[in-house]
């Protein structure tokens, strides 16, 4: 990874619990869809968050998940809200991960977020709209309340605008007009596929939900050379 400076474009909330952060990097640097860098909070001190903008992206953007009572990602958004205020810069290192778009495979692609875990698949989704691909793509996005799903009128402009993105969006709690699926995320998948052979499938959200996401997927035939999350890294 390298050490880069940037400067604090913007932080504004999406809601109660979720921040938008957009940075501007002093050097520009290359990273794949799908990457993430590390807020640089002290010398031993890195937080990892998943680059929710794609490659050609003037900007980098975070969608950093602090509701009040975690404490951890909230002190980053404490201090780039500070940074902006005065000034200052902020140390990123990046890139990281492994679980970057394989753009140059024609296997159709399921791609799965739960909750912030929307940003690692806007990165990959905005890079095969730039890089002209119609590879088939399901994007599932798994959210406890419609408030929770931040971005999902951006969603729904990319299902409506590219005949080969096919967007589900699915809550837990689903109000009376609700144009989606009311289902737990991955009840709703395993009852939509009989079998995942053939898929590339990219996955981000809580480390307990991929875990429980691979389990799911091994029953109904997941080749799992094909299965991208950066969570498995931690979650042998």
């Amino acid at each position: 990874m390298k050490t880069i400076r940037c400067k604090i474009e913007k932080v504004n909330p999406f809601n109660d619990a979720v921040y938008q952060v957009l940075l501007r990097p002093e050097t520009a640097f290359d990273f794949q869809a799908g990457q993430y860098l590390c807020v640089v909070m002290g010398e031993k001190d890195k937080r990892p968050f998943s680059i929710a903008s794609a490659p050609n992206a003037e900007l980098i953007e975070l969608h950093i998940g602090a509701a009040v009572s975690e404490s951890y990602p909230m002190q980053v958004v404490e201090r780039l809200k500070a940074c902006a205020i005065d000034g200052s810069t902020i140390d990123i290192e990046a890139p990281g991960g492994e679980a970057h778009l394989r753009h140059e495979s024609q296997r159709p692609r399921l791609l799965i977020a739960g909750g912030t875990g929307f940003s690692y698949i806007k990165s990959i989704v905005e890079h095969q709209i730039a890089l002209g691909q119609q590879v088939e793509t399901t994007l599932y996005w798994g959210c406890r309340t419609q408030d929770a799903m931040y971005f999902e009128a951006i969603a729904r402009e990319w299902h409506d605008a590219h005949p080969w993105l096919h967007f589900v969006p699915v809550i837990e709690e689903a109000p009376a007009n609700w144009q989606g699926k009311t289902a737990n995320l991955l009840a709703q998948i395993k009852q939509d596929f009989v079998s995942l052979n053939g898929y590339d499938i990219y996955i981000a959200g809580r480390f307990d939900m991929v875990g429980a996401a691979r389990e799911i997927f091994r029953e109904i035939g997941v080749e799992e050379a094909h299965l991208y999350g950066d969570a498995f890294a931690f979650i042998k």
